[in-house]
């Protein structure tokens, strides 16, 4: 009986070991995610825009991808993005607009959705760029970079979602400002939030080590003729 206990006992302080082990961990983790977010956050704060008039010229406005409906219209946020890039082209701000989102199957298409509305509102087809291997956000700058050959952009999207973006580009050398496309409530806006503080530690981990895109290929010239990138 008295071994019994022993090996009890030197069970119960093992499982002791063991949740402490895991509690310092725990703790690490979250320190890490932390401080990550708040370097993420002050590196890009002074680069963020809401009004237009502070948006510095530059060569292009990168609408990341996002949801297109089964229909083929473009969800409430990619619809923001786009009208927001739209303002910045109307503007004089930009001289041209690069599409980047998924297009990796047939039947789904974020950025052909974009050249359709941004044609009907006037936009010359010279100056659509359009990158179907934007499969998240690190991917469509890298490719905007060496792909585009991308000096200066103006990234259109979110402001949950520019800090990540911005910081980015100008990690990978980009003279890069955001634009806040929000333009209502989105009703995910908790969801996106708590999502985006763990895409920013990954987003810190792809430029530490120096990740490459899924997709590369032959450069397309920001400065030529956009209708070169289309399918």
């Amino acid at each position: 009986m008295q071994e019994f206990f022993i090996t009890i006992d030197c069970e119960v302080q093992m499982l002791k070991k063991i949740l402490k082990f895991l509690g310092v961990g725990a703790v690490i983790i979250f320190l890490a995610i932390f401080f990550i977010n708040f370097y993420i956050l002050e590196k890009s704060v002074d680069y963020i825009y809401k009004n237009i008039e502070n948006v510095p010229k530059s060569q292009v406005a990168l609408i990341l991808g996002a949801k297109v409906n089964a229909d083929g219209s473009m969800s409430d946020v990619f619809m923001d993005r786009t009208l927001k890039a739209l303002e910045l082209y109307k503007a004089g701000k930009v001289d041209k607009l690069l599409v980047s989102g998924d297009h990796g199957l047939a039947e789904y298409d974020e950025v052909n959705a974009v050249k359709n509305f941004l044609l009907k509102r006037g936009v010359g087809k010279k100056d659509i760029f359009l990158d179907y291997a934007g499969f998240d956000t690190y991917d469509s700058i890298y490719r905007a970079r060496e792909i585009f050959q991308v000096d200066s952009l103006v990234i259109v999207t979110q402001e949950f979602h520019l800090p990540r973006a911005v910081y980015i580009a100008r990690a990978l050398g980009i003279e890069a400002s955001g634009y806040v496309a929000d333009r209502q409530e989105y009703v995910k806006a908790s969801l996106f939030a708590l999502r985006e503080a763990l895409a920013r530690v990954k987003a810190f981990g792809n430029v530490i080590l120096g990740s490459e895109p899924k997709v590369l290929g032959e450069a397309i010239p920001i400065y030529g003729d956009g209708t070169a990138s289309w399918d």
